[in-house]
């Protein structure tokens, strides 16, 4: 099919013009003014911005937790990112503990390559490292197209490892080109602390906050980036809330350290005065919610160059399973809905509000990420031979977010009732119109694994 975009404002992390854009096959063929090709269809972009479709570097479907799965599947959850501008999602295998990667790989391929409807791939999340798993990271980078390894400096007995693995995993992903990211808070005294609170009988929501206080994550930040330091491994810290874990990265770049930071559009837009609420387990996740100061930091982060992305750490739960946590904070399952509006959110929130720049946004919302995960320029901008994944917007159109209207397959949302200014109109993925008039032209399945390679960007 051949498709031919006209008059749109064109976005990309380093340029903004007015353009056409020929489309044929899954590729961008051509780019200028005034474009004249016979095509299968005409897209009238005039005065909307035309940008390069989103990339969501942490989200997790159908993900077993506490319990329970995340409500998402890939069918349902790829498809509501689309909807929202999201192409491309990475998300996250669980090795069981005691248990090889290459397991973990095929529970996970069964899960999403007859259902994804958007394109994905994966991190490999360690979380039992020995000379076994070792080789098989190997693979995992040469054979499997699978560069990137998630870490977990929490929850101990499931998926936590310790200082010492960490250290080993990094030495082995270092030499063989690939990246580490971490969950980065301190296990052990978040563990200490929900004991203490329970034993109190402090059991609402706003004690899931109360027990894992700033510190746990500024430490757990710093530790990581001195272990990446010793090892010389690239790393990659995920959803970053606070000011404290972000000073942690600001210090490592007095000895010209560089460590790759992601937040998410929750932390930037939401605070834990939430959790006071008597619906207060709508926003209990991993790390919490901070203060108002913390999301200046955060904002001011990403003008810094401090934080490259902004992704969601989409990990739904119903109503129903919240509530299996109504008498223990402990037990609601940590959370929330975000893939469907990250990119509607930065626009209202960032570009309308003058925090961040227009190519700052197309940044954090795709370029950066598909630059350190090894999917550049084939995704993540707008260039001649780079998939053609456009997302085209009215930056005007104002709309109200609400779990009646949202395609998430989870029953509230935490922004019920919020206006937005920005509004995805049409998306396409690898040249196929898959979000038109509000309605998705893709089928589960259409979604493709992304194999990737080494990070592109300046370590």
């Amino acid at each position: 099919m051949s498709i031919l975009i006209k008059n749109g404002r064109v976005v990309t992390a380093a340029e903004d013009f007015i353009a056409d854009i020929y489309i044929e096959g899954e590729e961008i063929v051509a780019i200028g003014r005034n474009l004249d090709y016979p095509v299968d269809k005409i897209i009238d972009a005039t005065d909307k911005l035309v940008f390069p479709g989103g990339i969501d570097p942490h989200v997790h479907l159908d993900m077993p937790f506490m319990g329970t799965y995340s409500s998402d599947d890939y069918e349902t959850g790829t498809r509501a990112a689309l909807h929202g501008g999201t192409t491309s999602v990475i998300e996250f295998i669980l090795q069981t503990q005691g248990d090889t990667l290459h397991n973990a790989l095929k529970e996970w391929q069964a899960k999403s390559l007859h259902k994804a409807v958007g394109d994905f791939s994966y991190h490999m999340a360690v979380t039992d490292f020995n000379d076994d798993v070792a080789k098989e990271v190997v693979q995992m980078i040469e054979e499997e197209g699978i560069t990137s390894f998630k870490t977990f400096m929490a929850y101990k007995g499931a998926l936590m490892i310790d200082d010492g693995q960490m250290v080993q995993l990094m030495k082995v992903v270092k030499e063989h080109g690939g990246l580490v990211t971490v969950h980065a808070t301190n296990g052990d005294m978040i563990d200490s602390l929900i004991s203490k609170n329970l034993s109190e009988g402090n059991t609402k929501p706003i004690y899931h906050y109360l027990s894992q206080p700033e510190v746990t994550e500024a430490e757990a930040s710093a530790r990581f980036t001195d272990m990446l330091y010793y090892t010389g491994c690239p790393g990659y810290i995920v959803h970053m809330t606070c000011e404290g874990a972000l000073n942690a990265v600001r210090t490592a770049t007095m000895r010209n350290q560089k460590v790759f930071v992601e937040t998410c559009t929750q932390y930037l837009m939401l605070d834990a005065s939430l959790y006071e609420r008597e619906d207060g387990a709508k926003w209990v996740m991993s790390p919490p919610l901070r203060e108002k100061k913390d999301q200046d930091a955060l904002w001011v982060g990403i003008n810094q160059g401090l934080i490259q992305v902004v992704g969601t750490d989409h990990c739904p739960f119903t109503l129903e399973q919240k509530a299996s946590g109504k008498d223990n904070f402990a037990k609601i399952p940590n959370g929330h809905p975000a893939i469907e509006h990250r990119i509607e959110f930065m626009y209202s929130e960032g570009v309308r509000k003058g925090k961040i720049s227009l190519n700052k946004f197309v940044e954090v919302t795709s370029t950066n990420a598909a630059k350190i995960f090894g999917m550049y320029p084939k995704k993540g901008t707008i260039a001649i031979g780079s998939d053609a994944d456009l997302v085209i917007f009215d930056p005007s159109k104002q709309h109200t977010i609400s779990a009646d209207t949202h395609h998430m397959n989870c029953d509230y949302s935490g922004y019920e009732g919020r206006k937005v200014i920005g509004k995805t109109e049409i998306v396409l993925l690898r040249g196929k119109v898959a979000i038109e008039d509000e309605k998705c032209h893709l089928k589960a399945g259409d979604g493709k694994f992304i194999p990737r390679g080494k990070t592109s960007l300046i370590i």
